[in-house]
C-alpha cells in the first residue's frame, strides 16, 4: 500500500485562476489539473491507494466551508481513495467548537500554513490551536519552513516547533517538507529524534526549476537521524509528480522496513486504516 499524505486539489470554479498564480509565484508547473480526477488519475499511473487532500484556510470565513467539503471528501474515501484533512485560521474565534465540529465529523486532522496565514507558528493563537486539537486527538500538518511561492520571513523555523513542543507536549505535529523546506540542517540539528512527524512532499529528488532539494545520500541521513518511524511519504500534488517521488523513495538506500514505513505503515495508523 502507499498513501500520499501531502496533495492539494481546488474548487472547480477556480481552479485554473489558481493554478496560473501559484505556477507564477513559484515557477513551477502544475503537474496534474488541479482537480480530484487529476489527482486520482495520477495516483493510478503511481500506483497510490489513498492521498489526502490538505485544504488551506486563507481567512476565517473559509473555515466551516472547507470542513464540510472535507467531511464529504472522507464519506466517499472507499470508493475514491481520496480523504481530507480539515482546515482552520488562527484568527478562528470559536476554534474549540471548531475542532469538535471537526473530529465530529470523522476527519483525523488538520492543515495550518503558517506562511498563507500570516502568523508565526510560535504564535499564541497557533499553541491554542495545537494544545486543543492534541487533546481531541487530532492530527496538525504544518507547512515548514520556506514556501516557494511566498518571500520571507519563513514563518515556521525549528525554533518555532521546539518551542509549540515546550509549550503544548503535543506528539501529533506532521512537520512537511522534511520538517521545514530547505532548512534541513536547521532540521537535522534541532528537530531530529523529535515526537513528531515529516512528511516527504516536495523535498527530494529533481523537479524542473526548483534548487537545493535533497539529494539521496542527505535524504537517508535525515530520515534516519529523525526515524523512519517517523516519516510519512507526501507529493505536494499538483506541484510534483507522484510517481515520480514514488520511484524515486524506491531507489534509496533505505531497507524496505524504513520504505514500508514511510510508503504506508505510519500513515495506516493516523488515518485509522
Amino acid at each position: 500500500m502507499i498513501i500520499d499524505a501531502h496533495t492539494h486539489v481546488y474548487p472547480e470554479k477556480i481552479v485554473k485562476k489558481a493554478i496560473a498564480k501559484l505556477e507564477k509565484n513559484s515557477g513551477v508547473s502544475a503537474r496534474v489539473n488541479g482537480l480530484k480526477s487529476g489527482l486520482t488519475a495520477s495516483m493510478r499511473e503511481a500506483g497510490i491507494d489513498y492521498s489526502v487532500l490538505l485544504p488551506v484556510a486563507t481567512s476565517t470565513r473559509q473555515v466551516d466551508d472547507i470542513n464540510e467539503e472535507a467531511g464529504r471528501t472522507n464519506a466517499s474515501a472507499g470508493e475514491t481513495g481520496l480523504f481530507s484533512f480539515g482546515g482552520i485560521h488562527p484568527d478562528t474565534p470559536d476554534y474549540r467548537e471548531v475542532l469538535r465540529r471537526v473530529r465530529a465529523a470523522g476527519l483525523k486532522g488538520i492543515k495550518l500554513h503558517p506562511d498563507y496565514q500570516e502568523t508565526f507558528f510560535n504564535d499564541i493563537r497557533y499553541k491554542r490551536i495545537v494544545a486543543e486539537a492534541t487533546g481531541q486527538g487530532l492530527y496538525i500538518m504544518v507547512h515548514a519552513g520556506e514556501d516557494i511561492g511566498l518571500p520571507e520571513p519563513i514563518h515556521c523555523r525549528p525554533e518555532h516547533v521546539r518551542e509549540v513542543l515546550a509549550d503544548t507536549q503535543s506528539d501529533r505535529l506532521i512537520l512537511a517538507h522534511m520538517g521545514g523546506w530547505r532548512l534541513w540542517d536547521e532540521v537535522e540539528e534541532q528537530l531530529a529524534g523529535e515526537d513528531v512527524y515529516f512528511d516527504t512532499a516536495f523535498s527530494t529528488g529533481h523537479i524542473e526549476g526548483v534548487t537545493g532539494l535533497l539529494d539521496e545520500e542527505a535524504f537517508v541521513r535525515l530520515v534516519r537521524a529523525h526515524g523512519a518511524e517517523r516519516i510519512v511519504f507526501g507529493t505536494d500534488s499538483p506541484w510534483s509528480s507522484q510517481r515520480e517521488s514514488v520511484e524515486w523513495i524506491r531507489r534509496t538506500a533505505l531497507t524496505e522496513d524504513e520504505k514500508e514505513k514511510i510508503f504506508s505503515g505510519n500513515m495506516r495508523k493516523i488515518l485509522g486504516i
